[in-house]
């Protein structure tokens, strides 16, 4: 299904965060009966399209909104707590227009060509890095999907996973392989619209059900040879970049962290109405319901102090290092996760009940553990920075 669309803003004309904060109420209705019917985040993404958000991070020299971290965080949290599956396909926009903006030695007209079309037609692109045997790059290993030089160009065949927003994108980051003797390792540029792309609609998951994130497979897709952007000897890849780190574990931890904002107030709402007839007064005068309310305000006012923290830094030159970026992500995702688990205990079944969004927000929150870096993984990265090994 394909949602007809204006041509989108040239950059948001008021405060982004404004203008998300616009949006809510819009995408809140969609995104529960996307929910519902497993369906993809369209009309959503068509109203944050319109809205010129797809250009949020876009250099303002080439008409976008040059926003920075502390504003895009704030505006994925903002548009979270009303659509999660849409806002994490503009969270990947987001972070990959940062990192070309940023990237050095890409083919200067490619990038420009991208960024336009976000600004001109609010076009989307995501990095296709998953694969069944592979897992995801972060753990290590050799892609499958292989990128073989020919006379007209690459041809790029393989299978990727966990594809977020793939009805949408015009573009895909692929992470591919060489056919070389030693093989170098990197991303490919396909446009999605290529002959021999395949989207096998393959997503239906607990959470985030309208996100899209389907299987796409390449079968033999040519490219020209200056769409193999940045292609490295694997060894080469070893150390994260703390910039893109930083921002994306911060989109994604403002992300669950906006979800669970959500349940709060969803859970305010409930307690100041529901009055039982034998207490005579609403849930929200018992000081059972107060301390515990409070104590989900103290998790989250944490949680703020943290995503603002380390936007701050990052906009300012000094982001995280590797390992406190995971730490952060980790910390503000887990707090997220039982801000809702608690908000469901709190009220018994009306919170796994269907018709309230409490039960989709629990849902969807729990998806922060399956993000990079995965928990593990921070833990241990902490230790081994702490214990010097």
């Amino acid at each position: 299904m394909t949602i007809p669309l204006r041509r989108p803003d040239p950059a948001p004309a008021r405060d982004p965060v404004a203008v998300a904060r616009a949006l809510a109420p819009t995408l809140a209705p969609l995104a529960a009966s996307d929910d519902r019917d497993g369906r993809f985040a369209h009309a959503s993404l068509a109203a944050i399209r319109e809205a010129g958000l797809a250009a949020l991070t876009v250099p303002a020299a080439r008409g976008g909104g040059g926003a920075g971290l502390a504003v895009a965080s704030a505006v994925i949290g903002t548009l979270a707590e009303a659509d999660p599956a849409a806002s994490l396909v503009l969270a990947m926009q987001c972070v990959h227009h940062t990192s070309l903006a940023n990237a050095r030695g890409w083919p200067a007209g490619i990038v420009e060509r991208l960024q336009r079309a976000a600004v001109h037609e609010g076009a989307f692109v995501n990095a296709l890095r998953v694969e069944p045997a592979l897992g995801s790059p972060a753990r290590g290993g050799l892609p499958e999907t292989v990128a073989r030089a020919t006379p007209g160009g690459w041809r790029v065949s393989g299978r990727k996973i966990y594809s977020t927003g793939a009805p949408i994108l015009s573009h895909g980051l692929v992470w591919a392989r060489t056919d070389e003797a030693a093989p170098r390792v990197g991303l490919v540029l396909v446009p999605m619209a290529a002959p021999g792309v395949r989207i096998e609609e393959t997503w239906d998951h607990l959470g985030l059900r309208a996100s899209g994130s389907h299987d796409v497979v390449l079968d033999g897709v040519l490219v020209p040879d200056d769409h193999a952007l940045d292609l490295r000897p694997p060894a080469a890849w070893a150390g994260p970049d703390p910039v893109t780190l930083a921002w994306n574990t911060t989109l994604l931890a403002s992300l669950y962290d906006g979800v669970a904002r959500a349940a709060q107030a969803w859970l305010c709402a409930h307690l100041a109405e529901r009055a039982p007839a034998n207490l005579g007064a609403p849930l929200a005068s018992l000081p059972r319901f107060q301390e515990a309310v409070g104590e989900n305000a103290r998790r989250l006012a944490v949680n703020r102090r943290l995503l603002r923290s380390v936007a701050a830094e990052t906009d300012a030159g000094a982001p995280p290092s590797a390992e406190e970026s995971g730490v952060v992500k980790l910390t503000v995702t887990e707090t997220a996760i039982a801000v809702v688990q608690d908000a469901v205990a709190l009220v018994g079944n009306p919170g796994l009940s269907r018709r309230n969004p409490l039960e989709r927000h629990l849902r969807d929150v729990l998806c922060a553990r399956i993000h990079t870096p995965q928990g593990d993984a921070v833990r241990l990265a902490a230790g081994r920075a702490a214990l010097g090994v």
